[in-house]
């Protein structure tokens, strides 16, 4: 990792969790002060960090200079306001788990990072363990064999909480590994639990879920258990793998065992354990050294905030089984996404449609199949993707939008809200014309403004714009600004998307007066002067 010197760190909590995040961040160089609001917490920070300063209102505390992110250690009931808040402030937040206490909380932070350009990252600390990176390698590379069953055990006698429940409290770190174990979001979920000492608190609870790849899970948790036991089992049909983290050595072993037919009937063999040597790191060092490392590069960390959000929508699901009895039940997924792709738990993804990693499909969506998405692409609320559609890479769909079979958006793409686009020149309800069906292209790096119709059959060149509410029935240009009903040329624009003059000779160079960009005048048409665009056709 870097020298982090340079950055400095807010840390908003100073209890039994925050104590440890402070001696990290001590040792980096890079905790430039603690806020906390409770006089006992406030004093133990003074004596542990004498050269800290120890603030108690969090407003004070995030407007002091040379703070670039905010480390938040609070109870969970606190972590979206703290974070929220953070976020306004332009600071990179790292938030202890769960991210939020809800679904919409947690979605509303992914989208005020992503707006702000901030680093979001969540505090799944277990991701970091080194006996976790060595298992997800051994099942990359198929050392474990066929993944068929993982199910953990995290119990203990304490600590009980009142403002948030066993599951919520224990579960977040093997649900975060199961996800990043697995590579998918499982498709049903069924949790039962029981309260016994605060009514409506669950101290018990045991979560199954099931993977579209036939991967079985389940999740024991309970706080009223009288020894401490934190072990997660990987069944694989070659291998199988014990993460023991209550061991002090020899947390990872792996034990060969096998099942052998013989005339039909299933004989099992067991084998000698083999413990996997680890390197000797501490998870937390290694979680921020990657919060910092991601404030340098601006890359998003393993547990950002699209996984804590994944991590948040199993929780709710479970929480959901917990309270109705039911399960939970996703009946149409994509077995085609990865990881990396949140699909909000409203949203229906049809199985064969393609997802590039890094994308966000958000509230009521609807992606068919056959539809290819590529990669760090945002559905808004209600977006529709019909089949054979398709759509490049860091393409911006606001609320509303329907994209019908015919319809291609090139990179960098922005759909404003409502923007409304066809397939087929005269339809009838009557008359059945999918035959008919017209491509309509949208260049690299186009604009579109809310409410604006494009024709089906259009093609809108590069880094054109239209403006709101206008009508498109003809091709348009590379770098032209269209308005109006129908559309018509008014001016010319930047990759940037500053509008630039067409008030000049057109013997001289065109410049950007924000991004400085040179552009060249050839047949009424505004071209890079590199000469890689091309008027459309």
């Amino acid at each position: 990792m870097s020298n982090h010197a340079n950055k400095g760190v807010l840390l908003v909590g100073f209890g039994m969790w925050g104590r440890h995040l402070a001696r990290n961040l001590m040792e980096m160089g890079v905790l430039r002060a603690v806020c906390e609001s409770n006089p006992a917490a406030a004093v133990a920070a003074m004596q542990a960090c004498p050269t800290i300063p120890v603030i108690a209102d969090f407003r004070d505390a995030l407007n002091l200079s040379g703070v670039d992110g905010v480390v938040i250690a609070t109870p969970a009931v606190t972590h979206y306001p703290l974070a929220h808040q953070a976020l306004t402030q332009n600071k990179d937040v790292l938030v202890e788990k769960p991210l939020a206490l809800s679904v919409s909380d947690g979605a509303s932070l992914v989208e005020l990072a992503e707006r702000k350009q901030k680093i979001l990252m969540v505090g799944h600390l277990l991701i970091y363990h080194p006996a976790v990176v060595k298992l997800e390698e051994l099942i990359r590379k198929g050392e474990m064999g066929k993944l068929l069953y993982v199910y953990s055990n995290r119990l203990n006698w304490g600590k009980v909480r009142r403002e948030e429940n066993i599951l919520w409290s224990f579960a977040p770190h093997d649900i975060a590994i199961m996800l990043r174990l697995l590579g998918e979001m499982p498709t049903k979920v069924m949790a039962h639990g029981a309260s016994y000492l605060s009514p409506g608190i669950m101290d018990v609870t045991t979560t199954h879920l099931h993977f579209a790849s036939g991967v079985d899970a389940h999740i024991f948790v309970s706080w009223l258990h009288p020894y401490k036991e934190q072990r997660l089992v990987v069944v694989g049909d070659r291998q199988v793998a014990v993460f023991d983290d209550g061991l002090k050595d020899g947390k990872l072993t792996l034990y060969p065992h096998r099942i052998d037919w013989v005339d039909h009937v299933p004989v099992a063999h067991k084998a000698v354990g083999e413990p996997v040597p680890l390197p000797d790191l501490e998870p937390l060092r290694l979680e921020c050294e990657t919060f910092l490392e991601a404030m340098k590069t601006r890359q998003a960390p393993p547990t950002d905030g699209v996984s804590g959000l994944s991590v948040l929508s199993v929780l709710s699901w479970s929480q959901k089984s917990l309270e109705t009895g039911v399960p939970w039940e996703r009946n149409r997924v994509s077995h085609d996404v990865g990881p990396t792709v949140f699909v909000h738990p409203t949203a229906v993804v049809d199985v064969g449609a393609r997802i590039g990693g890094g994308t966000k499909v958000w509230h009521f969506c609807h992606v068919m199949a056959d539809a290819t998405i590529g990669r760090d692409c945002v559905l808004g609320q209600n977006t529709f993707v019909a089949s054979r559609v398709v759509v490049g890479d860091r393409v911006k769909i606001q609320n509303n939008v329907s994209l019908y079979e015919g319809v291609v958006l090139e990179d960098e793409v922005f759909c404003g809200p409502a923007v409304s686009f066809t397939n087929v020149r005269n339809p009838r309800a009557h008359v059945e014309r999918k035959d008919a069906y017209e491509t309509t292209r949208v260049g690299r790096g186009a604009s579109l403004g809310a409410n604006s119709t494009i024709r089906c059959g259009v093609n809108i060149g590069r880094y054109a714009a239209v403006g709101a509410g206008a009508v498109v029935t003809k091709d348009v240009a590379p770098h032209t600004l269209v308005v109006g009903n129908p559309a018509r040329p008014v001016g010319w624009v930047c990759k940037c998307g500053e509008v630039v003059s067409k008030d000049c000779d057109p013997a001289e160079n065109v410049v950007c007066r924000r991004c400085h960009c040179v552009y060249l005048v050839e047949e009424g048409h505004l071209m890079e002067a590199t000469g890689s665009d091309s008027p459309a056709k």
